[in-house]
């Protein structure tokens, strides 16, 4: 059951349907559904973070009863509720076009310990959650029958604040359900609670949140109920809080929990895709259904597997779940004690002959039990083949069914409109629709120079703004020294070349390697003809204090005054900051150590709005470098010292022969021509090859359609 009654307490009849846009995230694509949501009070608009429910419930009843009667505003309002209603009722997507006989009544379920679709709903840390909502939103685009399924953490992910010292400090995000696009759901009797397990030997009852995402609905699972446990009630508080038992009881509830409330809510997955090993358990729970009906474990492993994708973002050993056996018999031994799967079978589902062995390694779960595996780039399916080969003893890497699904990102949740209303003219007014043939990008090289570089320039101002009306904020709400607002972007200017680096903190992303040689960083940033300066933006891991290290040394160097003011640091990155970067800085810069990038998808989103990126031969990079499109750090040898200080000698003399001059090499119309040819390019290559609506339809050409059937052709699991 589902009420939505009290969301948004007053609307004029006229425009009744605002509701059902606010509480579908399908307007946060559709830049004519933001223009009209804009449109009602532009100044609560950017107050409430571009959220339409905060918006609704706070905006004056004067206010709506004005739009209700005014003629331009109710033209917007029809034509955006009818372009609603057609993508949410259209049966002539691809999906449906191209694979009539599948079945929309048994979608593909698809398992995510974190979505990252608006800022409002703060339940994801980074890339892994922005590419599951991109992902959500491609398959709602395209028509595919997905449904979601993750966890509602009450309390997020965490708020960043840096002390004086420049030290992360973490607290609790702001989180109210009544100003999200949240429903919850209750049982037929009006429960909250739609299923139950156990862990830690004692009943967890489980409800659900429903999030849509136009076509698409997600299933957010919380045990913050009254019948349940204090602890309990807690495991859905925070993304990836507490220690390692903590999180094992997440990926628990998110597994388990996850079947049992989709078969509660009457829906039968046709296939199962696994984002991450964090959500293997939905496999086991699987397998456990299988063996009650009184298949053999054979028979049902093969069902299990027929029907399952598991999708692998983690590069190196130590980054894949695994949990002692104490930590697994505390909170799963019930589950063996009354059910058909003995705990022999289930430990050797997880485990690894060579890795912590003994350990129960949630990857190696999902490999054995799904018969489509794959990484996120090329590269990364080459590494996952190697770290993996221990499952197929005696094989060549090289030979193993682990495949690759290049990651993408949503283009028109990431793109400018300011760019998407240029690329009217070569594809027409509904062109967002139309980019499906690589080809057809093309059309970028063409764009008009003065016009692409205006935009440009439009949006790098607006970033600066952004820039200081956060430190505003933050200085009158958190700040309270002075110092911090030297470093928070206040003293940056639109004139010199900027360079943006924002991400999740961790050390193999190297923040820190542009510092190892201050003298020649200062004069680089400070050139009095051709300045350059630094924007970073990036949270660390609550418990990496490694990574927190690194941050703090970026911060103690904006407030240096050697280097000018130069160099600024946003806090609290989210996707609200993302979007300013990504479409407002100059250059893009990503430094992973190679291969510890599987594919990152920050470089993608800058690239859709004209910014080039400069990027170690890592992740997604090392295959959509085209040389046209930004500029690669070449594979360097050795130590990881040797390696830092080769990487770092080859960025500084990229920077110092390449980008400054050809950035500050003007025409006689004060144009950066060669620059901007290289913005279009880099326009053209992830336009064409680097989005998810393509990473999608290989997903349903590769995955889905053969799971869907479930068939597999040439089974080849890991030998038992």
């Amino acid at each position: 059951m589902v009420d939505v009654s009290g969301k948004i307490p007053y609307l004029p009849e006229r425009i009744r349907g605002l509701q059902r846009i606010a509480l579908n995230l399908w307007w946060r694509w559709n830049r004519r559904a933001r223009s009209m949501l804009r449109a009602i009070d532009p100044v609560l608009w950017s107050a409430t973070r571009h959220n339409p429910v905060a918006m609704l419930r706070r905006v004056s009843p004067g206010r709506l009863a004005h739009c209700a009667s005014d003629s331009e505003f109710l033209a917007m309002y029809d034509r955006t509720i009818a372009e609603f209603e057609a993508a949410l009722s259209r049966t002539d997507t691809w999906f449906e076009t191209t694979y009539a006989d599948a079945d929309p009544k048994r979608p593909v379920a698809y398992f995510c310990a974190e979505f990252g679709l608006h800022n409002s709903i703060p339940i994801y840390s980074g890339g892994l959650g922005v590419l599951a909502g991109d992902h959500c939103k491609a398959a709602s685009d395209l028509g595919v029958p997905l449904v979601g399924v993750g966890l509602l953490y009450s309390k997020g992910y965490f708020d960043q604040k840096l002390n004086l010292e420049g030290w992360q400090e973490n607290s609790d995000e702001v989180f109210n359900p009544e100003i999200m696009p949240l429903v919850r759901l209750t049982a037929p009797g009006g429960d909250l609670a739609l299923t139950s397990l156990v862990t830690a030997r004692r009943p967890v009852h489980i409800g659900a949140w429903r999030l849509q995402a136009g076509r698409v609905n997600l299933y957010l699972l919380d045990t913050n109920l009254a019948e349940n446990h204090e602890e309990d009630r807690q495991l859905t508080y925070q993304l990836y809080g507490g220690g390692k038992e903590h999180r094992l009881k997440q990926e628990w509830i998110l597994g388990v929990g996850g079947v049992r409330v989709l078969r509660a809510l009457g829906i039968e997955p046709a296939a199962w895709h696994a984002n991450e090993g964090h959500a293997s358990f939905m496999m086991v729970e699987r397998l456990r259904e299988h063996l009650e009906a009184g298949e053999t474990l054979e028979e049902a492993r093969h069902a299990v597997r027929a029907r399952s994708i598991f999708t692998t973002h983690t590069p190196v050993p130590a980054g894949h779940d695994m949990f002692s056996p104490d930590d697994i018999d505390a909170v799963c031994s019930d589950y063996w004690a009354k059910g058909p799967l003995d705990r022999e079978t289930f430990f050797w589902l997880g485990s690894h002959p060579e890795l912590d062995a003994g350990r129960f390694h949630m990857t190696a779960a999902a490999i054995r039990l799904a018969a489509r595996v794959n990484g996120v780039s090329k590269r990364h399916q080459q590494v996952t083949q190697g770290l993996w080969t221990s499952l197929w003893p005696g094989r060549d890497p090289a030979s193993l069914p682990i495949g690759g699904v290049t990651n993408g990102v949503h283009l028109p949740s990431w793109m400018a409109h300011r760019y998407m209303e240029l690329l009217e003219g070569p594809f027409g007014e509904v062109w967002e629709n139309k980019h499906r043939d690589p080809e057809a990008w093309d059309a970028a090289l063409d764009l008009d120079d003065a016009e692409v570089w205006r935009i440009h320039l439009e949006l790098k101002k607006a970033l600066l703004k952004f820039c200081r009306e956060q430190a505003r904020v933050r200085w009158i709400e958190l700040w309270k020294e002075a110092a911090h607002l030297v470093g928070a972007g206040t003293l940056l200017s639109p004139e010199p070349l900027t360079i943006g680096f924002a991400r999740r903190f961790a050390t193999y992303k190297r923040a820190h390697l542009l510092f190892h040689d201050e003298e020649r960083l200062r004069r680089l940033l400070t050139d009095p003809r051709r300045p350059v300066q630094l924007v970073f933006s990036g949270k660390a891991h609550p418990a990496d204090d490694d990574a927190k290290r690194v941050l703090q040394h970026v911060w103690r160097l904006t407030r240096d005054s050697r280097f000018g003011g130069r160099i600024a640091f946003v806090e609290d990155y989210e996707l609200h900051v993302a979007h300013r970067l990504i479409q407002g800085v100059d250059v893009w810069l990503n430094l992973p150590r190679v291969p510890m990038e599987a594919s990152g998808t920050s470089g993608m989103k800058a690239a859709l709005n004209c910014v080039p990126q400069i990027s170690t031969l890592d992740g997604w990079w090392a295959e959509g470098f085209n040389g046209e499109n930004g500029w690669a750090i070449p594979l360097s040898e050795g130590t990881d010292d040797e390696v830092d200080a080769q990487d770092h000698d080859a960025l500084f003399t990229i920077l110092e022969r390449d980008v400054v001059p050809m950035y500050y090499e003007r025409d006689d119309e004060a144009m950066p021509r060669r620059w901007i040819c290289m913005m279009k390019h880099a326009m053209r290559a992830a336009g064409a090859h680097f989005t998810t609506e393509r990473m999608v339809r290989e997903y349903a050409e590769q995955c889905y359609v053969p799971a869907l059937s479930g068939k597999v052709e040439g089974d080849d699991p890991p030998p038992v």
